[in-house]
């Protein structure tokens, strides 16, 4: 893999700027006219799947929002760190964030440990900050400058079980994976499953690195009256147990997945195993699918065009999240007529109606996601592509 410097700058068009060691280097002047947003990603490592299309979304649409006159009278100068997925190097470059780049906000954390590693950061020095990681524990309790974007994995749960019960399937095993967003997630889904009439009769977890599952699920099969597997994880491990799964002969069995693989590289990953998995996920994978009635068509069409055209890669619900984000704070900045952190922050707070890729947003100073259980959209792979199940189905 070819080498990555660090830190990157976006710099506003025309500004005079000196290139030192990787480093942008700008003049008093043009520092004055800028308004510096910060973002720590994982545009490499493990989670590379997440903060790759996550850093291409902000540098496409930053260039658009500066050709478009900036924000609040200024250009945007973007800075992205690239974490790796370490959570130490994460915190490292929040803290650089802060007190050496001087950001008035930040749109980043691609995965929830480096997210969780940054949020002291970013509360002690009161700069917004909305994260695009997965996990309820980023805004339960509600931090006041923590926001995000992606729905919760306890709202995963919810829409995964409404979906069971509506089957009929009621008795049901999970494959959890170890890491943060699947630990989390498997805590959720214990929490809400009698809620929704659902028995867990066993469980069995992987590690980020285990390249097979297939005892685990062998242990699974040998269950007597499992009526659907579900799997909390993100990464390569939902591929690798789905790919599994059908190699035990299990296929006739639902599987269900977390939004945590909404994107096409798990169905590439997974090959024809993936064949009627399903998962609940935003409505941007199957935009050409929904009503012309329906607000978010246009929003997640003209994302996916552009995002798709620039990239000539798949779109994917992480380039959303990080769309979400950036729009939701350009749009605070717009209302406060401000780059003043605290105004902003009061403003992302009063956010409400914004339509963008992950759904309709309100939020409000107990909830700094502002998305309900109606912006999922249950999916199942279905010819190598995503279809839209119908409620009830």
């Amino acid at each position: 893999m070819p080498y990555r410097s660090p830190i990157r700058h976006i710099i506003a068009a025309g500004a005079f700027a000196l290139s030192v060691s990787g480093l942008s280097i700008c003049s008093p002047a043009f520092a004055q006219q800028t308004v510096k947003i910060g973002s720590v990603l994982s545009v490499t490592g493990p989670a590379s799947f997440l903060g790759e299309p996550e850093d291409k979304t902000l540098r496409m649409y930053v260039e658009k929002i500066n050709a478009a006159g900036g924000v609040a009278g200024k250009k945007i100068e973007l800075v992205i760190y690239d974490d790796g997925g370490d959570a130490n190097k994460a915190r490292t470059f929040a803290t650089r964030l802060i007190e050496d780049d001087k950001v008035v906000a930040m749109v980043g954390g691609s995965t929830t440990g480096t997210t969780m590693a940054m949020i002291p950061v970013f509360e002690d020095a009161q700069v917004p900050f909305i994260s695009l990681a997965g996990a309820i524990d980023v805004i339960d309790p509600v931090r006041k400058y923590v926001f995000k974007t992606p729905h919760t994995d306890k709202m995963a749960c919810e829409k995964i079980f409404e979906n069971l019960k509506q089957r009929n399937l009621t008795k049901i095993a999970m494959i959890s994976g170890t890491d943060g967003f699947g630990a989390s997630m498997r805590a959720q889904c214990v929490k809400v499953a009698p809620t929704y009439d659902v028995e867990i009769l066993t469980e069995e977890t992987y590690g980020p690195r285990d390249s097979d599952m297939t005892v685990q699920l062998t242990k699974i099969k040998g269950v007597a009256g499992i009526q659907a597997v579900v799997n909390p994880g993100f990464g390569q491990g939902p591929a690798i147990v789905t790919r599994n799964f059908a190699q035990l002969g299990m296929s006739a069995t639902p599987l269900y997945q977390s939004h945590g693989v909404a994107s096409k590289s798990f169905i590439e990953l997974a090959g024809a195993a993936a064949e009627g998995v399903r998962l609940p996920a935003a409505a941007l994978l199957v935009g050409d699918k929904l009503p012309d009635s329906d607000p978010q068509k246009k929003v997640v069409v003209d994302y996916k065009q552009a995002y798709e055209a620039t990239t000539k890669q798949p779109v994917s619900t992480f380039g959303g999240h990080a769309y979400d984000g950036l729009f939701i704070l350009v749009d605070a900045m717009k209302r406060a007529d401000s780059t003043d952190a605290k105004k902003v922050r009061d403003e992302i707070e009063k956010t409400k109606g914004f339509v963008g890729t992950g759904g309709i947003v309100t939020m409000s100073p107990t909830d700094h996601l502002g998305l309900d259980l109606t912006a999922f959209k249950m999916l199942e792979i279905k010819d190598g592509d995503w279809t839209l199940v119908r409620p009830g189905g």
